[in-house]
């Protein structure tokens, strides 16, 4: 934001990249918690310099964030130029303002955030603009907030492949009994995975051709939390239930292993989201049906395009990038914003999440699942 030289050919040339790759994301489970990734970057293509201060939410609702977006995130910001500073606020709302004052106070060249609570990202959006330092919301809208951009998937599209394939899956069998199980409520994201779900789900409710058992969102994406619901509602309606709607892979691993207490594992579809490595292995051992893969590397590469072209006062290179927009319906106003493609991915699909790179055989085929390894054409 300090310097005006105007890059414009370069930002809109890399454009058409960001938003035409298809990728996605995956990986087992758990997190390092909140170290840096922290380096010195040098010159690079992106022509930006400087510190970038990012702050990623949690690790315990998604193996995703250390896998995948820590990792992705530091290297298309080093490609730019920048040296980036990576945290994670572990869901800690008070850590999360900690980190940020620090950046902020440390003069980073831009913040780019992922709140897992919006009130607390508009507040550190608040302070950061007091001081000129702009700000990217990265896959969670800070709603009520002041953000430049916001770059992450269209995740109404992600709730309408979920609702559309458990319903692809359970047309042969009218009446089936759903259960969905939904991501954090003061998420806006969770909020528009179900949105899409509904887009299909609702109309086959209304006919009768499926049964909405019960939808229950999960505080905080707890997977414990997910499961304990899911094990009461399943009680409640008598041990049964013909297909689950889990807003990700970690909640479908919770339902999954209710289901194998109860001996319905297999015959029981259940949906997730981000190609989890453990979300992959459930799906070749027939225990979920589908899991959706969003590309977490280009939403990596946006972003920090965005941020080069926001420290060099670009701001019609930014737009070019970010054609999209998110209503924030808080302070009713629209953010310009970077919406990626998710793909569906079924048993016959998980090739492609590897032959892509964002997945290692070895990490799904080891022991029981080398022989369908195999079966599917993955090595």
């Amino acid at each position: 934001m300090r310097s005006r030289t105007l890059t414009l050919l370069a930002v809109t040339a890399s454009t058409a990249l960001v938003l035409t790759a298809c990728g996605n994301n995956s990986s087992n489970s758990g997190g390092t918690g909140s170290n840096s990734a922290s380096s010195s970057a040098p010159a690079a293509a992106g022509g930006a310099s400087g510190k970038v201060g990012v702050i990623l939410p949690e690790t315990a609702s998604s193996a995703r964030w250390e896998a995948f977006d820590k990792p992705m995130l530091q290297a298309a910001l080093t490609a730019q130029g920048f040296e980036a500073d990576i945290q994670n606020a572990q869901g800690d709302a008070q850590k999360f303002t900690s980190l940020a004052d620090g950046f902020i106070s440390s003069g980073v060249k831009a913040l780019i955030i992922a709140p897992s609570d919006p009130a607390v990202g508009a507040a550190v959006e608040a302070k950061a603009k007091g001081v000129g330092i702009p700000v990217i919301d990265y896959d969670r809208p800070s709603l009520g907030g002041s953000a430049d951009y916001y770059v992450s998937f269209d995740n109404e599209k992600v709730g309408q492949l979920q609702g559309q394939g458990l319903a692809d899956k359970l047309k042969d069998k009218p009446g089936a009994q759903v259960i969905q199980i939904e991501g954090a409520p003061t998420d806006n994201n969770a909020t528009l995975f179900t949105n899409g779900q509904d887009s299909v789900l609702k109309p086959l409710f209304t006919s009768g051709a499926l049964k909405l058992v019960q939808k229950q969102p999960i505080n905080d994406w707890d997977n414990q939390v997910g499961g304990t619901t899911f094990e009461q509602i399943l009680q409640n309606n008598g041990g049964k239930v013909d297909g689950v709607v889990a807003a990700n892979d970690g909640l479908a691993g919770a339902v999954i292993t209710i289901l194998k207490k109860n001996g319905l594992n297999g015959k029981v579809p259940v949906t997730g989201q981000d190609a989890t490595a453990d979300g992959l292995k459930a799906i070749m051992r027939g225990d979920q049906y589908l899991t959706i893969f969003k590309p977490i590397k280009e939403e990596a590469e946006a972003t920090a395009k965005l941020a080069a072209a926001l420290v060099k006062g670009d701001t019609a290179g930014a737009d070019a990038i970010a054609t999209g927009k998110l209503h924030d319906p808080k302070n009713n106003r629209d953010i310009k914003s970077v919406l990626l493609t998710p793909t569906l991915i079924l048993e016959k699909d998980i090739k492609t999440v590897v032959t892509q790179g964002y997945v290692k055989a070895a990490e799904i085929c080891a022991g029981d699942l080398a022989a369908k390894c195999t079966s599917l054409g993955i090595s």
